[in-house]
């Protein structure tokens, strides 16, 4: 049988993902494998129709796909985004429909499944035979049990081409509202947000005033008494996405240092901002390759928060509601960030005159919220998050990311490990012996004890 590997790592042949395509290659020579470096090559893919429509021929005569790449940013990379929006763009849908497939990806676990769950329904746009997906821990392959489980998973594949098994779907047609956002009058001045003197600034890859997501940052603009900044992707000098080079993970330093501005206009602009929005248009079920090129670019911090304290938003067109990932990425995203999430403007609900009013309103909490400084509890899209690089730095990428260990180290991220509460332990050392003796534990209303340090704050006339 023939498969086409679709290589979604920046760095090509010596991509730790790779890796686990030669081992299926190893154990199962008798198949043929024609592994395409996409990522690596997308200037000259989108460039050179040829190229591109070669290898569309490779995938429309393979007996299986399977697409493989780096987690990036709870995604693949932007220069894997753009291959897909590339396929969309030119029509060519149809080379994929019908073909088995499967997907695997390799990471520390972080937000892999956003990564997953958009991957399946890429595929399932384009009609394939989706077979599953194989979230590897980078490390899998070096262990031998694991090794075992990739196999497996890998020889279910083949045998689903081989017996032609039926496959499932599980994400229906994205449906786009006909709708044309028409704005009202402009706000008298009387109506008008203060911003109180803070810097807000909106980023989008769109600011056309014949877009509804154009129309839409003007009227958000319009509510405020001040200008407030407005930058269109376009005008960033972003000379191209991230290379997984990894030089960042020692200093922070990246290799595009004094090749482009990206950095300046993260460092001076973005994060220096109070409120900060988001702008974009859907597109798959993303947003735009640029977009995400100007995300996994902020990478160069690594898993060090670059936006903290900022009041965040997005205004948004298109589909939205239909792909729930997507929102759970950019709440996940604004959390890990240690910033308020405020809410998502779009457009597919409602009137035009509805939707001035949600525009409006959305300016007025962005700003209350920055004045009162409020910041409500992280989810377990934070939380979880959060803890999941902690541990990882601590642990076997410390090596690899010595600049996060060291601002790990100097804001407390280690002091939250379980075994370093010492009001925990305390407490633990104190109840654990009594509650191991019967009668003790058989007099004990527990509700009663959990409700107890409550009770006190509520009878406390001072708190």
């Amino acid at each position: 049988m023939k498969f086409t590997i679709l290589n979604g790592s920046p760095k090509g042949a010596e991509s730790v993902t790779m890796q686990y395509i030669l081992y299926i290659k190893k154990k199962h020579p008798e198949h043929e494998y024609e592994i395409i470096n996409i990522a690596q090559t997308i200037k000259k893919i989108e460039n050179d129709k040829n190229r591109f429509n070669n290898i569309i021929n490779k995938v429309r005569e393979s007996d299986g796909v399977i697409w493989g790449f780096p987690l990036y940013v709870m995604l693949v990379c932007s220069q894997y985004k753009r291959f897909i929006e590339l396929i969309f763009e030119r029509n060519v849908e149809a080379a994929f429909e019908n073909k088995y497939t499967i997907v695997i990806s390799t990471s520390i676990h972080f937000y892999d499944h956003t990564a997953q769950n958009y991957m399946h329904s890429i595929c399932d746009d384009l009609g394939m035979k989706y077979v599953g997906n194989y979230p590897a821990d980078s490390w899998d392959l070096l262990y031998p049990k694991r090794r075992a489980r990739w196999l497996v998973f890998a020889e279910e594949f083949i045998n689903h081409i081989e017996n032609n098994f039926p496959t499932s779907k599980h994400y229906t047609p994205l449906n786009w509202r006909a709708f044309t956002y028409a704005p009202g009058e402009v706000l008298d001045d009387s109506k008008k947000i203060d911003t109180h003197g803070k810097k807000i600034l909106l980023v989008s890859d769109e600011t056309s005033e014949n877009t509804n997501l154009g129309k839409m940052i003007e009227k958000f603009k319009e509510s405020f008494s001040d200008k407030i900044e407005v930058i269109n992707l376009d005008d960033i000098d972003i000379k191209g996405g991230c290379i997984s080079c990894l030089q960042c993970g020692y200093d922070h330093k990246c290799s595009y240092i004094g090749k482009d501005g990206f950095i300046d206009f993260w460092e001076k602009i973005v994060m220096t901002s109070d409120i900060l929005i988001f702008a974009g248009v859907i597109k798959d079920r993303y947003l735009s390759a640029q977009w995400k090129m100007a995300l996994d670019r902020a990478f160069y911090m690594t898993h060090t928060p670059t936006l903290i304290g900022k009041q965040m938003g997005y205004i948004i067109s298109g589909p939205l509601s239909q792909i729930p990932n997507l929102t759970e990425m950019f709440q996940g995203h604004i959390e890990l960030q240690g910033s308020n999430f405020v809410d998502i403007i779009t457009d597919e609900f409602g009137t035009s005159e509805e939707l001035d009013a949600l525009l409006h309103d959305f300016a007025r909490k962005l700003v209350t919220f920055s004045n009162t400084d409020y910041f409500k509890p992280l989810t377990f899209l934070g939380e979880g998050g959060r803890k999941i690089f902690r541990d990882d730095i601590y642990g076997r990428n410390r090596f690899v990311f010595m600049a996060d260990h060291e601002y790990y180290e100097k804001h407390g991220y280690y002091d939250t490990f379980p075994q370093n509460d010492e009001r925990a332990k305390k407490l633990n050392a104190k109840l654990i012996p009594l509650i191991k003796i019967d009668k003790v534990r058989n007099k004990m209303n527990m509700k009663q004890e959990f409700l107890r340090p409550f009770l006190k704050v509520l009878e406390d006339p001072n708190k």
